[in-house]
């Protein structure tokens, strides 16, 4: 049996490192997520239905304040509740002017509030903590064509924990040229698991998306559910033009993750999430704050 373990995180507002670890939420940490049969029922669709209708009944809503002071989230920085289930405390949206987006159109702000992996080009020999594999761009979007755009391009892995908001926001002005959804488990994602597992993140259930931005070229996101997050929802219209900084997606309940493939010569991910992946470290970034700059 594989036991929990701590995940290093450095803290880019407060420039500490960390170690985390959900204690509430064991199975997030797991260092071998498919170590048993109970294991392998819980990651399947119709468990995380199950555990989902829980989380939005009245009677979870109980776990919100317990969580809040655990976890000291700062309450402030949301719209108020009250919240009538933990489902809807999960999807808690912040309050205006509380994140903002570069006005640089050079700068990429941060699509999630996250802990992020970043890596100039992946290659074959790609150093842990994530291997070649387990970000290879044909395999994960499920398609060789829809992948060869970002061959040897900028890659970024961010993982969401339980505590953070839920929602993903567009880096920069565009259109939405592709869509597909892909996968069917649902595994726990982080590098932990990645190590023992590195198929994961292309078995997983994943929401693709094909985005043609104004200053960083083509972009592919592969939204990544996670134990408990199987819903995957969309909220803007595929149809219509979004802006830098709009609401794009939400994840309903649980953890879960994101993949961001660039076009080689587009842009670069920032120096200090480059060097702590070097290190095995997972830089966790506000929503809005700089990831990346266009090569102009």
């Amino acid at each position: 049996m594989s036991k929990p373990m701590p995940l290093p995180v450095f803290d880019r507002r407060s420039n500490k490192l960390f170690d985390e670890f959900m204690e509430d939420s064991t199975a997030t940490y797991e260092s071998k997520p498919r170590r048993s049969v109970l294991q392998w029922v819980s990651s399947s669709p119709t468990v995380d239905w199950l555990i989902a209708a829980y989380q939005n009944t009245r009677f979870s809503a109980r776990k919100i304040e317990p969580f809040i002071r655990k976890h000291n989230i700062d309450m402030s920085e949301f719209e108020s509740g009250p919240f009538d289930s933990y489902a809807a405390f999960f999807e808690r949206r912040f309050l205006p002017g509380k994140r903002r987006f570069p006005t640089s159109d050079h700068e990429m702000g941060a699509f999630a509030e996250a802990r992020y992996f970043a890596w100039e080009r992946l290659t074959p020999d790609q150093h842990f903590p994530v291997k070649g594999s387990s970000l290879k761009a044909d395999t994960l979007f499920g398609n060789a064509e829809r992948a060869r755009a970002f061959e040897g391009g900028p890659v970024l892995l961010a993982r969401l924990s339980p505590v953070d908001y839920h929602h993903l926001h567009y880096v920069d002005d565009g259109m939405t040229l592709e869509t597909d959804r892909l996968g069917s488990r649902l595994w726990t994602v982080n590098k932990n698991a990645l190590e023992h597992q590195p198929d994961i993140l292309f078995r997983n259930e994943r929401s693709i998306q094909i985005l043609e931005t104004t200053h960083f070229g083509r972009i592919g996101m592969v939204e990544i559910g996670a134990l408990t997050v199987g819903r995957i929802v969309q909220q803007h219209d595929i149809e219509k033009p979004f802006k830098r900084g709009d609401e794009k997606a939400t994840f309903r309940f649980g953890g879960s993750a994101v993949a961001m493939f660039g076009e080689p010569g587009k842009w670069l991910p920032s120096d200090d999430m480059l060097a702590n992946t070097e290190k095995g470290v997972e830089t966790l970034v506000r929503l809005g704050e700089i990831i990346a700059r266009s090569n102009r």
